[in-house]
């Protein structure tokens, strides 16, 4: 069946039915969950909130790791902000950390959308120049690939009046949209913001924010706990080639594959966040030197047993004993042989 979204086409089937089904089947139980595993949840929160940082500065061309990241923002130093990815990175945690704090008083507004800009570009001294203000050059959606290289995806909405007036219709049609269901709301949003690219630079990452900002707003507040950035990394070709698809069609575009993207990523990282909730049940049964080395490992990527057994002072026979067991557990995975034998979180 064939219905009109917004300026859109969409094919409402059993299949789009059945992920929103699935997705409001876990978020119905999620107020009973919060309350179980408080403490499970704020490990998980920190972890996802540098996974976010780190994979949606990525997408745009960043080089940083999870573990730069991390270190970056446990000890931001403002003053010392002089590469543009750690600019990027500091911005965007911040934006990212006041979503979170306080997204029931963000308005969904154009001003409030620049003002989300300005303070993702604040730290960023190249974009000084046009942050918080719509675009007043042409650009278009590029897409960076580990090669370095740029490709076009489509191109955007023309600047000045076309994206004052285009963003102007998209926040007035999601404030007084009342039929459409939140999780589609968010996808057409998410997808025509991106459309118009209404910032010179950033539209990339303030897309991203803002869906974590629409879904907080609309009661998935579990989104907070796993990282939808990391998702759209992950599927970075696939996220890329359903926007071009469906902008080929313009004006009046079928957007079904796109709405099916963004609902089968949310799907995917609910999953991941009932994984992890059920390991950590697991790992609240286990023995403080087990809770030790999955701390290590969970900080430290990659950590090889002779690295944990020096921190923790235990033997090397010890350790290795149990990373097996964790291992045989589930809540480990082990890389590389020999030397080269590594331990990272499942």
């Amino acid at each position: 069946m064939k219905n009109n979204v917004y300026d859109f086409r969409l094919s409402i089937d059993w299949h789009l039915i059945n992920l929103i089904s699935q997705i409001d089947r876990f978020d119905s139980t999620w107020t009973a969950i919060e309350k179980r595993e408080r403490q499970s949840l704020k490990q998980l929160k920190n972890i996802a909130t540098v996974r976010s940082v780190g994979a949606s500065t990525r997408i745009e061309g960043s080089r940083m790791s999870d573990k730069e990241i991390d270190t970056l923002l446990q000890n931001i130093n403002i003053s010392k902000l002089e590469d543009r990815d750690s600019q990027e990175a500091v911005g965007y945690f911040e934006v990212h950390d006041m979503i979170s704090e306080a997204y029931n008083t963000i308005l969904i507004s154009e001003n409030s959308i620049k003002s989300l800009h300005n303070m993702l570009m604040r730290y960023s001294q190249k974009d000084a120049w046009h942050k918080g203000e719509y675009k007043v050059h042409s650009n278009a959606v590029e897409a960076t690939f580990p090669d370095g290289k740029k490709h076009i995806i489509f191109q955007t909405t023309t600047p000045g009046f076309a994206t004052q007036e285009a963003m102007s219709s998209l926040v007035q049609w999601y404030n007084t949209e009342r039929e459409v269901h939140a999780l589609v709301k968010s996808a057409v949003f998410t997808y025509e913001f991106l459309s118009i690219h209404p910032f010179q630079d950033g539209n990339g990452r303030l897309s991203r924010l803002l869906s974590t900002l629409l879904l907080l707003k609309n009661g998935y507040e579990w989104i907070q706990y796993v990282s939808f950035e990391h998702e759209i990394e992950h599927r970075k070709k696939e996220y890329y080639k359903v926007l071009r698809n469906c902008q080929a069609q313009r004006p009046n575009e079928d957007i079904t594959k796109w709405v099916f993207f963004f609902l089968d990523a949310l799907k995917n990282i609910q999953k991941h966040l009932q994984n992890k909730l059920e390991k950590s049940g697991i790992e609240s049964q286990l023995a403080p030197r087990e809770k030790a080395i999955i701390t290590i490992i969970s900080n430290n990527p990659g950590s090889k047993s002779g690295d944990i057994a020096k921190k923790l002072a235990i033997p090397s026979p010890t350790v290795k004993r149990i990373l097996t067991e964790l291992l045989d557990k589930g809540l480990i995975e082990k890389f590389g042989n020999g030397r080269s034998t590594n331990y990272s979180l499942k």
